[in-house]
């Protein structure tokens, strides 16, 4: 039997690639047989970064006809600063934006995690499960830790893979879209269902890894878009605003444009998103551009996002004129939720002999 001082053997790259690849044809062949589990914690605007990265694939995963739960992790804003800020207000913001790039509330799943009781009633044996050095070891944690906001590192930061554990597990979630950074976070959770299943009886499945191929968009400083770093497009943001933030990013003095990430990152980056949008190849963006400069690239870039981004605005300001909508689709989302997360406990507590 396996025991939660067991090691967590480090993740190799090309087998998760290997598995994921063959996950690719396997969802084409017979999507109903998977769950994905994915979501975004509430801390900001989503931006362009997100759209490309995750946003544009769960629509993807969802039209092949997998089933796709989406989690807006509340609780988890707290895991690297100590005040939820303007939460209710993020949160209808990541809805609209949800709505707008195509996610359907009538095939996929859209929660509040704090509206899930039932979820974070599996932390505590999942946390039985796992130990302290497993925890401390983990790299994704501790680059999350030496990017938190808090002076010293909160339980709740350190248990932050096993509280993930409990998310994807809680709706028996057999697909997770990651990048080869989080394959650590999601070793723990199969880690977790593995000893669960080898120490009560078999319950949850080990999820994959859907390894994502999104390309890396830089934000307008040069640096990994990001919510905090105060460097996205918004997807939320209008025309001119769009317009007035590309102006602004980051290039470089070499006046000929190239698509060359390694050695002219903020100037590919830019052409990367440029041929995002248009759905090109960013070396053909860049070869005509050629010696227009930073000027002509920046409002090929701007002509990209806005043309690729108009309609998503305009379906976001529609859904916006209908709140209560949009209210409605959390309400019917955290019933759903909370229904699978109620069946699974009472799995676990019969499998543990009725302890929780």
């Amino acid at each position: 039997m396996t025991t939660a001082t067991d090691t967590v053997v480090p993740v190799a790259t090309a087998p998760a690639q290997r598995r994921s690849a063959e996950l690719e044809r396997l969802i084409q062949q017979t999507p109903g047989r998977f769950r994905v589990m994915t979501g975004d914690r509430p801390t900001g605007p989503l931006h362009l970064g997100h759209y490309f990265g995750t946003l544009h694939n769960r629509v993807r995963l969802q039209e092949l006809g997998v089933d796709v739960f989406v989690i807006i992790a509340d609780y988890q804003v707290l895991t690297d600063r100590d005040v939820a800020e303007r939460l209710t207000e993020i949160t209808e913001g990541l809805l609209l934006d949800y709505l707008a790039v195509g996610i359907d509330p009538a095939r996929s799943t859209v929660f509040n995690h704090s509206a899930v009781p039932a979820l974070n009633q599996l932390m505590l044996p999942f946390l039985s499960l796992v130990s302290v050095a497993e925890l401390n070891r983990n790299p994704t944690v501790k680059d999350e830790i030496a990017h938190s906001r808090q002076s010293a590192v909160s339980g709740l930061m350190f248990t932050y893979p096993v509280h993930q554990a409990a998310d994807i597990l809680f709706c028996k979630g057999n697909l997770v879209p990651v990048g080869l950074d989080q394959l650590p976070h999601l070793e723990v959770t199969r880690s977790v269902a593995r000893r669960f299943n080898e120490r009560y009886g078999t319950v949850f499945p080990e999820p994959d890894a859907l390894l994502s191929d999104a390309p890396l968009v830089l934000g307008t400083d040069g640096t990994k878009m990001s919510k905090s770093r105060a460097n996205s497009i918004a997807l939320g943001a209008d025309e001119d605003e769009t317009a007035r933030l590309i102006r602004g990013a980051k290039t470089d003095a070499e006046r000929h444009i190239t698509y060359e990430p390694e050695t002219r990152p903020g100037v590919s980056s830019l052409v990367l998103l440029a041929a995002l949008c248009m759905d090109r190849d960013p070396h053909a963006v860049a070869e005509e551009i050629g010696g227009g400069g930073a000027a002509a690239l920046k409002r090929t870039v701007t002509d990209a996002v806005n043309g690729r981004m108009a309609p998503i605005r305009a379906r976001r300001a529609e859904y916006a004129q209908d709140m209560g909508y949009v209210r409605s689709v959390l309400r019917a989302g955290n019933e759903r939720a909370n229904a699978v997360a109620d069946a699974t406990l009472a799995e676990v507590r019969a499998a543990m002999g009725g302890v929780l």
